[in-house]
């Protein structure tokens, strides 16, 4: 009553709309980064252990633990973690090797690990490695799914936040997933083509720099594709922290340091970004952080990236990065 009479506020009916606006004002849960999702319908967020903790009863929220060697999971993991190595998820597809999978068969795999088309979904990895996790996140933006996290600082972060793991194996009934495929978030070898050297258009590679410049006898051919931008990935996240006890490869930067850094390449927010790599991995935390975190409105991934493009005619770039300034045809 004091703080109705104080405000003025006659009608109840008022007075409780305004109660519930602030509530909802206070008690919005804080992630570890700002997000923005590129449409409503799909959110790709950066989350803390807190956050795990806090949500991890939420029976809607499905958790898949994509670390590579089935011992790391047995020995420990996150509770209600179903594991699936990331590698499943790829394959040969009859021309290329590492290439993802179709989407019926992305779809049986998350059934299979109790996703739904509707779960909310966490991922992660272990802290040498975040792209096992953002790959995985990737697939299932692309299969249709719309909320998704990450773990950020990965399974090593959760346990130096000293939070509940588990040696339990979660039981669970097969998922109910209808993939709903979105081409528009990707690009074909034949876009790649007409997009090289359109002014607004910038490439992003974030292999290793020996890989960029093709000093490495890896692929039929090597090199990078010209005018791309080379921005190793470890380089947004805590990978070279010069504090030894803060370095994690599965925890990203802030915002305003990988702004920074996208700035010192002249990469700006209005332009058309595609990001490639070498088998259509490393690009994904890249894609994830422009385009959710950053809130890029048009990044997209080049799948086939180095594996597909060694293999065409098209101009391949050696050396150092360099823009260009003519489009080429």
């Amino acid at each position: 009553m004091f703080l109705r009479s104080r405000l003025g506020i006659k009608r109840p009916g008022i007075f409780a709309l305004l109660v519930a606006l602030v509530a909802s004002l206070v008690f919005i849960p804080s992630l570890a980064f700002s997000s923005f999702a590129a449409s409503p319908k799909t959110s790709i967020q950066f989350v803390s252990p807190d956050w795990v903790a806090a949500n991890v009863k939420d029976a809607n929220l499905r958790i898949l633990d994509v670390r590579t060697a089935p011992l790391e999971y047995i020995s420990g993991h996150l509770p209600k973690a179903v594991n699936i190595a990331d590698s499943a998820f790829r394959g040969p597809n009859g021309a290329l090797p590492v290439q993802y999978w179709d989407n019926t068969k992305l779809a049986s795999i998350f059934s299979k690990s109790g996703v739904s088309s509707d779960s909310r979904v966490l991922v992660y990895s272990s802290g040498n490695d975040v792209l096992g996790a953002t790959m995985v996140a990737y697939l299932l933006e692309r299969s249709g799914v719309k909320d998704i996290y990450v773990l950020d600082g990965g399974f090593t972060g959760y346990k130096a936040a000293n939070q509940a793991t588990t040696k339990v194996f979660p039981q669970y009934a097969p998922g109910n997933f209808t993939p709903k495929d979105d081409p528009s978030i990707r690009v074909t070898l034949a876009q790649v083509k007409q997009l090289i050297g359109k002014p607004g258009v910038v490439f992003i590679d974030p292999r290793p720099p020996e890989l960029f410049r093709g000093e490495k006898d890896i692929w039929v051919r090597n090199g990078h594709i010209p005018g791309a931008r080379n921005i190793p990935w470890p380089t947004f996240t805590e990978a070279n922290n010069a504090q030894e006890d803060l370095k994690n490869p599965h925890k990203l930067k802030s915002l305003d340091e990988i702004r920074k850094l996208l700035a010192e390449k002249g990469i700006k927010p209005t332009d058309d970004i595609i990001v490639t790599c070498s088998t259509g991995r490393e690009a994904t935390l890249q894609y994830i952080v422009l385009k959710y975190l950053l809130g890029y409105p048009k990044v997209r991934i080049y799948e086939g990236s180095w594996t597909e493009y060694s293999t065409t005619n098209l101009p391949v770039a050696t050396g150092p990065e360099k823009v260009l300034t003519t489009e080429v045809r």
